[in-house]
């Protein structure tokens, strides 16, 4: 039995988070392995967040440590590049580290920028 709404119940707070975050819808997904909160960004990129190794835990109020990792969507029946991935205990902290890492990698385009939440400072390209 699909258990999209049961993770959608349950972790409400995620789901808000990240939406807030990204200024993007956030969506519970099953991802084959299990299921995990999805944020779709321009150019084919995505973001997957879920708290255990198989996807969302059962129990939104376990401890375990979240983890963030953002994609590439394939063309031409290539698969997915991770292009970063991060953990920490708090979800939105996990979102900060993955993107500062894609950012530091030079792998994140400025167009994906809609409010600046994501641009550097002194990056005036993108306004």
């Amino acid at each position: 039995m699909p258990r999209t709404q049961e993770h959608t119940d349950r972790y409400r707070d995620a789901l808000t988070a990240l939406a807030a975050a990204t200024q993007r819808p956030a969506n519970v997904v099953n991802t084959g392995a299990g299921y995990a909160i999805r944020v779709d960004f321009e150019f084919n990129r995505y973001l997957l967040a879920s708290n255990a190794a198989d996807g969302l835990d059962d129990s939104a109020e376990d401890a375990s440590e979240w983890r963030v990792s953002l994609f590439q969507g394939g063309t031409d029946g290539t698969s997915d590049e991770l292009l970063a991935t991060a953990g920490h205990g708090w979800l939105v902290d996990a979102f900060d580290l993955a993107f500062a890492d894609v950012r530091a990698q030079g792998k994140w385009q400025s167009a994906d920028v809609s409010f600046d939440e994501f641009t550097p400072a002194d990056d005036q390209s993108a306004r």
